[in-house]
């Protein structure tokens, strides 16, 4: 496998083979500033310094999350309370980020509820703090890691992926559901981009649908745009205990413009586009147990069913199209209807980005775990700005038309999700 970085400035608008598709974070805290030489920041942390991740944390009151953390940091006396601050803190961050989206307590600020950019430009203004922390006691480098790990998943709803239990009470009978969603990505191209399967992420968390068959529970995480992230566990490490009592799962990615698209194969392919680090990784999806790993998963998501409903103003489609090498060539071609026989895959219907391998990952730990249950990938329509509103250079972080878009592609997921929940 190949792991390139990649220049920032070649970095273009892509779509779904290649990817979908800076006006006050406070400025860094006096401890970042005076941050030991070993304390380098991210490519993601380092936009954070650009005028639009600042307007939107102002925006939407997110910018005081990263002053409280630093408070509940210095109150930390060893690692174990330091541990639990972090998770507190990273778990404080997407409760409120749910709230916010959700209609619970005061906005603060002007940025409409429904904006999932608050959530990821704050966090990275979290990890930034922790990243040049210096406690009075020792902290090594491989426990700062593990506080990192602890932030991110935290503040990203991993951690409270789960259920209440049926056993007697009032969760029985009603069915689980499991939504994905990712960050803002090609934030080189447009430092305002935000991710409609982020919100929708945001939106959903903990609500309950009412369906034909009775009432359906969803809880909801949202993963980083990162090719490391993924080679090392990280969708296998949130999803298997969920996966294992969900009754139903969806992974949702941004993808073409003016469409949704269930995506019915995916394929075992990276096909290099850079991330949100600037990193390329093209090869295998890399998986444990790779002796038994299959070139192709499938979707059990009821595809008929939700291309057949009235679910919203985009139009949703079946896409079955792949790119493969045939069994005993050596040149990629595309199949509008699928993969053949013993045919190595080269992109699945959702491409070969992380929005393909996170599908792949979670249809292939359905099968591993056993589960018969509905499960696919669903692409959302690529979110756009308003008309005169297009230009990153010149354009504003939000307006009528952008908002209206997220709130129109939220509301047609919780629907489909509806309609995949009643035909299952």
């Amino acid at each position: 496998m190949s792991r390139i970085r990649v220049r920032p400035d070649l970095l273009g608008v892509v779509l779904l083979t290649s990817a979908a598709l800076t006006l006050a974070v406070p400025p860094p805290s006096a401890a970042a500033q005076q941050a030991p030489a070993s304390a380098s920041f991210t490519v993601e942390e380092q936009r954070l310094d650009g005028a639009v991740p600042r307007e939107i944390l102002r925006r939407s009151g997110f910018d005081e999350v990263a002053p409280d953390f630093v408070r509940a940091l210095r109150g930390a006396d060893s690692y174990a309370e330091a541990e639990r601050a972090v998770a507190r803190q990273g778990t404080r961050l997407w409760q409120r980020a749910v709230d916010r989206a959700q209609g619970r307590g005061p906005a603060r600020g002007d940025l409409s509820r429904d904006d999932d950019r608050p959530l990821y430009w704050a966090r990275l203004a979290l990890t930034r703090e922790l990243r040049q922390w210096q406690p009075e006691f020792r902290l090594s480098e491989a426990a700062r890691t593990r506080l990192l790990g602890t932030l991110e998943r935290s503040s990203r709803g991993q951690d409270s992926l789960t259920f209440p239990a049926r056993k007697g009470g009032h969760d029985r009978g009603v069915k689980r559901i499991v939504v994905t969603g990712f960050d803002p990505f090609t934030l080189d191209s447009d430092i305002r981009i935000s991710n409609p399967s982020g919100a929708t992420a945001l939106a959903l968390d903990g609500t309950v649908i009412r369906t034909a068959d009775g009432p359906a529970r969803i809880e909801t995480a949202v993963f980083p745009v990162r090719w490391q992230d993924f080679a090392d566990g990280t969708v296998e490490r949130a999803l298997r205990g969920p996966l294992s009592e969900a009754d139903l799962f969806t992974t949702v990615s941004q993808g073409r413009v003016g469409r949704i698209d269930v995506e019915r194969f995916n394929g075992a392919w990276r096909g290099g586009f850079g991330d949100n680090e600037n990193v390329s990784e093209t090869g295998l999806v890399p998986v444990t147990d790779p002796a038994s790993q299959p070139q192709w998963t499938t979707t059990s998501l009821p595809y008929q069913a939700i291309v057949a409903a009235d679910t919203g103003r985009f139009p949703v489609y079946d896409n079955t199209s792949v790119t493969e090498i045939p069994a005993g060539a050596t040149a990629p071609v595309v199949r509008p209807d699928g993969p053949t026989a013993g045919s190595a895959a080269r992109a699945g219907g959702g491409g070969d980005y992380l929005s393909n391998e996170i599908a792949y990952r979670a249809t292939l730990l359905r099968d591993r775990l056993g589960r018969d249950i509905p499960g696919g990938h669903v692409h959302t329509p690529v979110l756009q700005f308003g008309a005169g509103n297009t230009d990153p250079a010149t354009g504003t972080v939000t307006d009528p038309e952008f908002v209206q878009n997220r709130l129109d592609i939220i509301e047609q997921l919780r629907t489909i999700i509806k309609v995949a929940a009643e035909a299952s």
